[in-house]
């Protein structure tokens, strides 16, 4: 991991712990006079980290393009974002247990109330709802109940904004957990944030979005397409580096899937070309239907986003690049560029399929490996040597300890190549990955 992603993770968790601090320094004596104390202000303080960790989550959804780049691209962006999703949902379902059991000296209906409060209690009430939309539209992410649909995933995620107009409700009719006042302006600010985000995704993205024209539908294989979009504006048209992805939404009513839903996809054309190419493989209802999509489709894009390539990277940094399946488009858009700039490059790229047929653009990446100075090409086929091994990495690349390592693929592909490098000794920092995650 880069310093710049550490130093942009890092912020983020100590502004995280910004009220922490004010509610530590606003602690007595009496905090500590017994156990119910101790636990009351254990009950607050999961309350206020949990409540911070929610409204930082909340404002990293805002996909703002660009300010995903100092977290290593928007994969990287979104860890952050589900760690600080989960930590507050553990931290907040913790917080009623918490104050429930430190009430139990002064009685048994007091946890009761806690727990089971009457209807007229809007301020316990807010945030029992607020922690009941959490747990709905939190769950589908986690891996235990499943791959999520991506868009009933999205419609579900839409809880998030009532469920923190909820907790900021709770805290501030409660008003105890910061001295001085202190919780209108540093829930305030917080909340800034959060409300940001949201403007940010209903309002103002969409306003800057580019609006294209789907101008061609080339097959590339039996379920693999290549659209051509060109811009409606050519002046308002993307302006990315190679590697870069963005959300289409293709707006085809007949389509039979996926019309005016939003999906992301890596760019395979180079910057330099006037109009955008995006390749797609037939992996669930959209991208399937988005086959057949009917050229004139007007689509909104919005990005870029990513950061799998450096922006301003060493041309002469020796590269060894290896991709799986779909997993070719950075590297065929990196290759598409350097062609259109006549620019050599020290870069070896390993392409693994399972066989022949199912190798993509296999002739153009042979032409453009040829046509760029210092970049080689090897194909690994699946069903003639089986799984990628460290033996075939080394054998086909001798000098991988001096190189740059750039990896895009199925999942597995990709935790194999990973394991095989870290155990011939390349450290993190040297391999980079874009990995098929839900954004």
């Amino acid at each position: 991991m880069k310093l710049s992603a550490r130093l942009a993770r890092g912020l983020v968790w100590a502004l995280a712990l910004v009220p922490l601090v004010f509610f530590l320094a606003g602690l007595g004596a009496h905090d500590f006079s017994s156990i119910s104390s101790v636990l009351n202000m254990f009950g607050r303080l999961t309350g206020v980290l949990g409540l911070a960790l929610l409204l930082l989550a909340a404002a990293l959804s805002a996909r703002v393009p660009g300010f995903d780049q100092p977290f290593g691209g928007l994969t990287k962006l979104w860890h952050s974002h589900h760690l600080l999703g989960a930590g507050a949902l553990l931290l907040l379902m913790a917080h009623p247990i918490l104050l429930a059991l430190s009430s139990a000296a002064f009685g048994y209906h007091l946890p009761l109330k806690v727990l089971f409060p009457p209807l007229d209690d809007i301020a316990t009430w807010s945030g029992w709802l607020a922690l009941i939309l959490m747990m709905i539209f939190l769950a589908p992410s986690f891996s235990f109940f499943g791959p999520p649909n991506y868009e009933r995933w999205k419609r579900i995620h839409a809880l998030a904004g009532p469920a923190v107009i909820l907790a900021l409700v709770h805290t501030f009719l409660f008003s105890r957990t910061m001295p001085a006042n202190l919780d209108v302006l540093i829930w305030g600010l917080f909340a800034l944030l959060g409300v940001g985000a949201v403007a940010w995704r209903l309002v103002f993205s969409r306003a800057g979005r580019p609006k294209y024209t789907i101008s061609a539908v080339e097959a590339v294989a039996n379920n693999v397409v290549e659209l051509t979009l060109e811009p409606k504006r050519p002046e308002k048209r993307l302006q990315y580096q190679a590697g870069n992805f963005v959300y289409m939404t293709p707006l085809d009513k007949q389509l039979s899937a996926g019309c005016g839903e939003e999906h992301p996809y890596t760019l395979s054309s180079s910057p330099t070309e006037p109009h955008l190419r995006i390749a797609i493989k037939d992996l669930g209802d959209a991208s399937r239907a988005i086959q057949s999509v009917r050229l004139g489709t007007e689509a909104r894009i919005e990005g870029p986003y990513g950061r799998f390539f450096p922006v301003n990277g060493d041309p002469k940094q020796s590269e060894l690049w290896v991709a799986g399946g779909i997993g070719i488009t950075p590297f065929l858009a990196r290759l598409r560029h350097l062609k259109a700039l006549d620019q050599a490059a020290d870069v070896h790229l390993i392409y693994a399929v399972q066989d022949e047929a199912r190798a993509l653009y296999a002739d153009e990446l042979q032409a453009l490996t040829e046509a760029i100075e210092g970049t080689k090409l090897t194909f690994h086929y699946f069903y003639r040597e089986g799984p990628i091994s460290a033996e075939f990495l080394l054998q086909t690349c001798p000098d991988l300890d001096q190189r740059e390592i750039y990896i895009c693929g199925p999942l597995p592909l990709n935790k194999l190549v990973q394991d095989h490098l870290r155990a011939l000794g390349r450290p993190r920092s040297s391999i980079h990955t874009e990995e098929f995650e839900l954004l």
